[in-house]
């Protein structure tokens, strides 16, 4: 009994497991009959592309219920892309989607598929194309032509070079190929002034710079190279003036001096000539100065009789010229206006005139202050031997006046006769003291002389200042000299001229050399020979 229920059992657990088999299998009849759907790429990023590279893949299909698909693009397709109705899709995305700045552009396209029976299905791709930087492109550049002692500025031509992502570029050059004194700017300039070694070299044949175009941000770098050769062209020379002037104002006895450096396109070799032609003939032609084949002076000095009174200016033109072998000719015009002056070196020797003048006063009249000084110095000590000998004088005869009953005691007329003579000394010594007949009063010599002693230093000490300050030629010519100098003259027009006592027709027996007013005035400068 048992037996029979076991196999049973097994009977109805075959039979489900059937029932499930069969169930499979209709639901994956359903599945392979389901909506048709379209299959792209399964690898990942496959729809992330780089602008200038290739992709290529074709669509699929599952579910539907016919065998024979046709595809398209509905949507979102550029003229770029090849599709074919049998789904094959190639494309190179063009440098031009995406830029330095948009790095990355995404593209919508829709495809869709069609069976003959009536179905279709669509699907979206989003393409996302990533910009790729390209390097920047340089043409042949046209050369670069120099002269010679000239600055030549070179410009690159931005024709000739592009970037083909339409990025900024700069110019780098290459340091270790370039020559010296040559500079090549960010911006594609060239500037160059070859010297006379670097110009010969470039005539045995021509040279070439290389240079680095490099856009930006990206550094990416192409390099290029510029000819170097030497002007074919005849070209004139040039020179150039220092002062750079085309009017020069000046004044007679005033040294005008003009530099000019000679140049030549072709070398210096080949320049001839280089003079002036003056509209006034009193310009001399020495005047002009060759220190080197390129190199020239113009020293001319106008003296005080260039001008001519009445006329406060002359002006005229000088026009320098330079010419070459092939008579190519150069030439500047610079107008010349000369003022009339006076000769200045009458007017110093004139001013050093009244400069040594007031000095030889001042040093008279201290000379004659020393001799009044000595003459109050003796005065006051003859003065105090005075007093002494007035005050033993008054003492004896007034003694004798008193002994003479004494001394005549019997004798009336000879009593009489001590006393009218002692009396009579007295009195007149009284009246010569009043007087300062024999003797002058301390006090009154002694103010005298401090007040000589007082305006001789005084005196001295401005004529000091005086020969200090304007000692110096240039310091006399100075607007405030006369001011200074009558200032100066006053202080010996002294007030106290009477208290002092001085005769006005005192004469110093001593001559006014110059070595005489040195010691008295260190800071006194003599006229020497070269300013007379």
């Amino acid at each position: 009994m048992i037996m029979k229920n076991i196999h049973k059992i097994l009977i109805l657990l075959t039979a489900i497991v059937i029932v499930q088999k069969v169930q499979g299998q209709d639901n994956m009849k359903s599945t392979a009959t389901g909506p048709m759907q379209i299959i792209f790429p399964n690898e990942p990023d496959w729809n992330v592309l780089e602008e200038g590279k290739e992709i290529n893949f074709h669509l699929q299909t599952k579910g539907g219920k016919s065998d024979s698909v046709r595809y398209e693009i509905t949507s979102g397709a550029v003229k770029e892309m090849k599709f074919d109705s049998l789904g094959h899709f190639v494309w190179t995305p063009s440098y031009d989607i995406a830029d330095r700045i948009n790095t990355t552009k995404s593209l919508s396209v829709v495809f869709e598929a069609h069976t003959i029976s009536g179905e279709s299905a669509s699907r979206e791709v989003v393409f996302k194309v990533q910009h790729v930087n390209r390097p920047p492109q340089v043409d042949e550049l046209k050369p670069f032509y120099v002269q010679y002692k000239t600055q030549n500025t070179y410009q690159i031509d931005m024709n000739a070079v592009r970037d083909p992502d339409g990025d900024p570029v700069v110019f780098v050059p290459v340091l270790e190929d370039m020559p010296e004194g040559m500079k090549f700017t960010a911006a594609g300039e060239v500037i160059w002034e070859p010297s006379s070694k670097q110009f010969s070299i470039l005539k045995e044949g021509p040279k070439y710079v290389e240079f680095y175009v490099e856009d930006q941000p990206s550094k990416e770098r192409t390099k290029g190279r510029l000819k170097l050769n030497i002007t074919q062209m005849d070209l004139a020379p040039d020179f150039t003036m220092v002062p750079q002037n085309s009017v020069i104002r000046s004044a007679e006895n005033n040294r005008i001096n003009i530099r000019f450096s000679l140049s030549d396109p072709n070398g210096e070799e080949d320049i001839t000539t280089f003079n002036f032609i003056s509209d006034n003939k009193k310009v001399p032609k020495d005047a002009l100065i060759k220190n080197a084949p390129t190199n020239y002076e113009f020293i001319w000095e106008p003296g005080y009789e260039f001008v001519k009174d009445p006329f406060d200016t002359l002006a005229f033109n000088v026009t320098f010229y330079v010419m070459d072998k092939a008579q190519n000719k150069k030439e500047k015009t610079v107008r010349f206006v000369i003022k009339n002056t006076i000769d200045e070196s009458l007017r110093d020797t004139y001013v050093y005139g009244l400069y040594r003048s007031a000095l030889v006063n001042a040093w008279g009249l201290l000379e004659q202050m020393r001799e009044k000084e000595t003459e109050l110095k003796r005065a006051y000590s003859r003065a105090k031997k005075g007093k002494r000998g007035r005050s033993l004088l008054n003492a004896s005869l007034g003694a004798t006046t008193g002994l003479a009953p004494v001394i005549a005691k019997t004798n009336q007329d000879t009593r009489g006769y001590i006393t009218t003579i002692g009396g009579t000394t007295v009195a007149t010594v009284g009246t010569l003291e009043a007087t300062e007949v024999i003797g002058k009063s301390v006090n009154g010599l002694l103010d005298r002389f401090n007040y000589v002693m007082q305006k001789k230093n005084e005196l001295q000490n401005k004529g000091d200042v005086f020969a200090r300050e304007y000692g110096q030629k240039s310091a006399r010519r100075q607007p405030d000299f006369i001011r200074k100098l009558d200032e100066f003259k006053a202080l010996m027009n002294l007030s106290g001229l009477v208290a002092l006592e001085l005769d006005a027709n005192w004469e110093n027996k001593k001559e006014a050399t110059d070595v005489a007013l040195k010691k008295a005035f260190k800071d006194f400068v003599p006229l020497t020979k070269d300013e007379n």
